[in-house]
């Protein structure tokens, strides 16, 4: 049922807001130089590797500065960038992660390699189901961009803090997720964003 679901409303989503993917593409060309999409290796299902879908939201080259994005004003976010990512818009892509069935709607966060090499053999369950769009972790650290901000080393604290609970609130997702559970999840996220 859920991965019908995922189908039917990655497919919907796709068609319905395609004129919103072609005012976002003009936007972001106009305003930096570099590619509409932005495509990055994260760890799926069964810890298979796969690339997640965004709009592009950082000036070209910015991972190999860092992986993190400390603060509402990274310097290597661009403009059009800053708002995409402020209402979420730059995750919209991933319904095309979505619909191929490499993530959900609902599910935990894909990390990079880098990370997921750190974690525990219980750690590594949150694996067992497809990663999603939207989970609990995410709704919990909707300001996670100005807590590592704050951080005198944003690496090390994302790392022994935020990753860890992230993960056990994950978890918690993997042991009790239900098709309701998680639209639930959905409203919870719409709301977040309605809400900025």
């Amino acid at each position: 049922m859920k991965r019908v679901f995922d189908v039917v409303a990655s497919g919907f989503g796709l068609l319905v807001i395609s004129p919103l993917f072609l005012i976002l593409s003009v936007w972001i060309k106009l305003d930096s130089r570099g590619p509409v999409f932005y495509r990055q290796v994260r760890v799926g299902r069964y810890n298979k590797d796969f690339r997640l879908f965004k709009f592009r939201s950082m000036r070209v080259g910015s991972d190999k500065q860092g992986l993190i994005t400390v603060g509402g004003r990274d310097p290597r976010v661009t403009r059009s960038g800053y708002f995409i990512r402020k209402y979420k818009l730059d995750e919209l892509p991933q319904l095309l992660n979505v619909f191929r069935g490499e993530m959900s709607l609902v599910g935990p966060r894909p990390e990079v390699r880098k990370y997921v090499d750190m974690y525990t053999s219980e750690q590594l369950h949150v694996l067992d189901v497809r990663p999603g769009i939207t989970d609990m972790a995410s709704i919990r650290y909707r300001n996670e961009n100005d807590l590592l901000a704050e951080a005198e080393d944003p690496e090390a604290f994302y790392v022994n803090v935020v990753m860890p609970d992230k993960l056990r609130i994950n978890l918690e997702y993997v042991a009790k997720h239900s098709f309701w559970f998680d639209m639930k999840l959905i409203l919870q996220t719409i709301g977040e964003i309605i809400s900025k």
